[in-house]
């Protein structure tokens, strides 16, 4: 399965359903990405939590890191309304610094994989830089 996927549909339920937040098991990855998301303000706050798994035949002292994601609701309305997953496992897709466009006249955002870390299509284009498409978020 996607972990990015499912961290991006993760976070559009939840601020479609009203959640204050979302909790995801923690990776680099997605903490790179959820800081991308907190610069250019579509989240509040990201927070690294241990959670206790319960249930387990060790008897629940197996903790799993979580990242939990605030998002941000602007008169009511959520800030994500909308995803669309760019590269897959089965496809990449990757832009050049040419390539990189406004998504939606400026009022979405392209996540990019570059070779300087995880940044959006406007901090990508003033690095000069190009990589994996991620998503586009609005």
């Amino acid at each position: 399965m996607d972990s990015i996927s499912n961290m991006l549909i993760v976070m559009k339920n939840g601020s479609l359903a009203g959640k204050e937040s979302v909790f995801l098991p923690y990776s680099k990855m997605k903490n790179a990405i959820a800081e991308c998301l907190k610069k250019e303000g579509y989240v509040r706050n990201i927070a690294k939590k241990v959670s206790a798994q319960g249930g387990s035949a060790s008897g629940g002292k197996n903790k799993q890191p979580m990242l939990e994601i605030e998002l941000i609701y602007i008169d009511k309305k959520p800030k994500i309304t909308e995803v669309q997953r760019l590269s897959k496992q089965s496809r990449r897709v990757y832009f050049g610094m040419k390539d990189i466009h406004r998504v939606r006249n400026g009022s979405g955002l392209l996540v990019l994989s570059t070779p300087k870390g995880i940044l959006s299509g406007s901090e990508a284009r003033r690095e000069q830089v190009g990589g994996e498409a991620l998503f586009r978020l609005w």
